[in-house]
């Protein structure tokens, strides 16, 4: 049978299809039209992704979807996050950080800020493994796909006409699973994505106060969203106030952020440390 949310999420998903087949769409045209890759758009109608709220809304334009049913899908969705996942996980399940992917795949600008991790978009195979690998229940298959998807999707950060804007406290840099040689290759990746002139990264150093106190990692994608990252999964927010709120407290950690020059020093330099802890531990 599966659990109760995986229930509602084949019957969003069968209902999405017969949509989409009602209108006489391909899955790829549907895709094309929405602006989301064709994998998603079949894992939804499967019933093996849940949709961000984002992706739901573009599926619903595409479709052309009158008022009702659009209200409609947004309740069978909602139905799907309102529902306890109790049976254990099986290969088909997606570990927090899919609806993240989604929603920046589909965005043109995106902006995050993290206090404790890396932003999705910046992480190496083996940091991403970690994260996944810290989902409940999770098997080893899952988290397989779930890390290849988020490397493809990174291809994103060099498409011309994106933006991303990236703002990390000191701490994130310093907070590290595994151990340091995943670090320092995790270094080379963060010091190629500064270079990108699609990309802006900035941190926050421990020596200089923060503007608010983080609470939790959050992304913005265009001004249609925000995800806010917890413990215990992932929320898609698309209240305007709600959004404006975030953008105003992302706008003030991105001015206390150390950006170019000065951003790369301190890469460099938290890297060396991290290859003299490899030398310690290696010794």
């Amino acid at each position: 049978m599966g659990s109760e949310r995986q229930q509602r999420m084949k019957a969003l998903g069968v209902r999405l299809r017969g949509l989409r087949t009602g209108a006489g769409l391909t899955g790829a045209v549907l895709a094309q039209r929405a602006g989301v890759g064709q994998p998603t758009v079949s894992k939804v109608e499967n019933g093996r992704m849940v949709p961000s709220l984002d992706v739901l809304g573009r599926l619903s334009l595409a479709l052309d979807l009158d008022e009702p049913t659009t209200h409609e899908v947004r309740d069978l969705l909602a139905a799907v996050e309102a529902a306890p996942d109790t049976d254990e996980a099986t290969g088909d399940d997606v570990p927090t950080g899919a609806t993240l992917d989604d929603a920046v795949r589909s965005a043109r600008l995106v902006r995050s800020f993290q206090c404790v991790v890396l932003p999705a978009m910046l992480q190496t195979a083996e940091y991403a493994r970690h994260i996944f690998d810290s989902a409940p229940n999770i098997t080893p298959e899952a988290v397989g796909r779930a890390v290849a998807a988020r490397v493809e999707r990174q291809s994103l950060l060099y498409e011309p006409g994106r933006e991303s804007v990236f703002v990390l406290t000191e701490a994130v840099l310093r907070t590290w699973p595994g151990n340091p040689s995943l670090m320092l290759a995790q270094f080379d990746r963060l010091l190629a994505v500064e270079s990108l002139s699609t990309v802006r990264l900035g941190v926050i150093p421990w020596r200089r106060a923060v503007p608010v106190m983080p609470r939790h990692g959050f992304t913005l994608c265009d001004r249609r969203a925000v995800v806010v990252e917890t413990f215990r999964g992932e929320r898609v927010l698309d209240d305007s106030a709600e959004i404006a709120a975030y953008e105003e407290t992302f706008a003030r950690f991105e001015e206390a952020a150390i950006f170019g020059i000065e951003a790369r020093e301190m890469l460099l330099r938290v890297m060396q440390e991290f290859r003299e802890l490899e030398d310690f531990t290696t010794s």
